[in-house]
C-alpha cells in the first residue's frame, strides 16, 4: 500500500485543543473488525464491554516536560525538544532555530541554565548541560509539556497532569500514550473491582510518532526508535489469559508495539531495548486480540497500525463515521475500541 491510501480529510474544528473536564467523559466508537459494524458509546461503557477473563495491557511510561526555550549567544531564539536522555548531563534533542547551531555553540536557557551542542546524529543534536542537577531535574524545573504540534496553543499548568496517564510511573516519554488518558482513578478502581486483570508494559513514546511519513512507498520508510520493556509477569499473564479463553486488550498503539516487539521471535518473551517495528497492513499479530486507541493523523504510522489490526476498509469507514458524528480527534480527543473475531 502507499502512503496516500491512508489520507482522509479532517475538519480543523474536530482536532481537540483541550482535554475534557473529566477524563472518562469521552465518547467511544466501537468497531467490530469482522463485520465493519460501528456503535456509538461513551467511554464510561468500556468496562461493560469486557469479559472477566480479559487482560488489559497499559503503557506505564511517564511524559517528561521535554520542551525548553532558550536563545543563542547571538540572541536568536531556540526551541529544544529533548528526544532522549542519554546520561546525567547529556541528551539527544530536536532544535528549532532560524539557523541550525554548530558544534560548540552555547544555548542559554532560563534561570541561568545553559547547554552546549556537541554534535549531530542525523536530524538530532547531541547536547551537554552544565550545572549540578540532572537533566530530568532541570526539565521538571524549567521545562514545558511537549504538546503535539496540532495543539495550537502554549502548554498550561493543568497539562502537566492531564497530558499524563493516572498510572504513569516510568519517566522517558515526550508524548503521551493517549488511549490511557481516558482512564481516571475511578475507572481503574471499577476494573479492579470487577476482577479484570491489568498488566503494564513500558514504551517511551518519542517525538517521531508525530513525524510525517515522507515517502510514498511504505517499504522505504525508516521507523523511529523507541525504548520498550516487557516483564516476565506480563508475559505470564498474557499466556494465562490466552489459555483461559480471554482476550489480550492493548490500551493504545504503544502497548501493541511493545507486546509485538517482544514477540519478534515468534513467541512473546520478556525483553527490553529499542524497537523500530513498523506495523502495516499484512502484518500478522501475535499477542493482541482487541485494542483501545484514539483517532490518529492522516497518513501516520499509527493509522497504518490500526488498519493492519482491523482491516483497511473497516477503519477508514469508521473514521468517516467519526467525522460525520463530530468525534474529537487526536491526543485530547475521543476513543475507539476495536474488536476482532475471537
Amino acid at each position: 500500500m502507499q502512503k496516500s491510501d491512508f489520507y482522509y480529510s479532517l475538519p480543523q474544528r474536530l482536532i481537540a485543543q483541550q482535554p475534557l473536564p473529566e477524563r472518562s467523559a469521552s465518547r467511544l466508537l466501537c468497531l467490530d473488525a469482522e463485520t465493519g459494524q460501528v456503535r456509538d458509546r461513551m467511554f464510561r461503557d468500556f468496562i461493560d464491554l469486557l469479559d472477566d477473563r480479559d487482560l488489559l495491557v497499559f503503557n506505564d511510561t511517564k511524559v517528561i516536560p521535554a520542551r525548553l526555550m532558550g536563545k543563542k549567544t547571538t540572541g536568536g531564539k531556540v526551541e529544544i525538544l529533548i528526544e532522549r536522555i542519554v546520561g546525567a548531563q547529556q541528551a539527544i534533542a530536536h532544535i528549532r532555530a532560524s539557523k541550525a547551531p554548530k558544534p560548540g555553540a552555547v544555548i542559554e536557557l532560563q534561570e541561568g541554565c545553559r547547554c552546549t551542542v556537541l554534535g549531530r546524529e542525523d536530524d538530532l543534536f547531541i547536547l551537554e548541560f552544565s550545572g549540578q542537577e540532572s537533566i530530568e531535574q532541570l526539565l521538571q524545573r524549567i521545562g514545558h509539556v511537549p504538546l503535539p504540534p496540532y495543539i495550537a496553543r502554549q502548554d498550561a499548568a493543568d497539562d502537566r497532569s492531564r497530558y499524563q496517564t493516572v498510572f504513569a510511573r516510568k519517566s522517558g516519554a515526550v508524548a503521551a500514550p493517549t488511549a490511557g488518558l481516558h482512564f481516571d482513578q475511578q475507572s481503574m478502581a471499577r476494573i479492579e473491582a470487577r476482577g479484570i486483570k491489568s498488566s503494564f508494559v513500558t514504551l517511551h513514546v518519542g517525538s517521531g510518532t508525530f513525524q510525517p511519513v515522507r515517502v510514498e512507498n511504505l517499504a522505504e520508510h525508516v521507523m523511529h526508535k523507541e525504548y520498550y520493556s516487557v516483564s516476565r509477569e506480563t508475559v505470564d499473564l498474557v499466556q494465562k489469559t490466552r489459555q483461559q479463553g480471554g482476550r489480550v486488550i492493548a490500551i493504545g498503539t504503544t502497548s501493541v508495539r511493545a507486546l509485538e516487539s517482544a514477540a519478534g521471535s515468534g513467541d512473546l518473551q520478556p525483553g527490553f531495548g529499542d524497537t523500530e517495528l513498523f506495523i502495516t497492513p499484512g502484518y500478522q499479530f501475535r499477542c493482541v486480540d482487541a485494542m483501545l486507541t484514539n483517532f490518529h493523523l492522516p497518513e501516520s504510522t499509527l493509522l497504518m497500525l490500526v488498519c493492519a489490526f482491523a482491516g483497511y476498509q473497516p477503519v477508514m469507514d469508521a473514521y468517516r463515521h467519526a467525522i460525520a458524528e463530530s468525534y474529537r480527534f487526536f491526543s485530547y480527543g475521543d476513543a475507539m475500541f476495536i474488536c476482532r473475531g475471537h
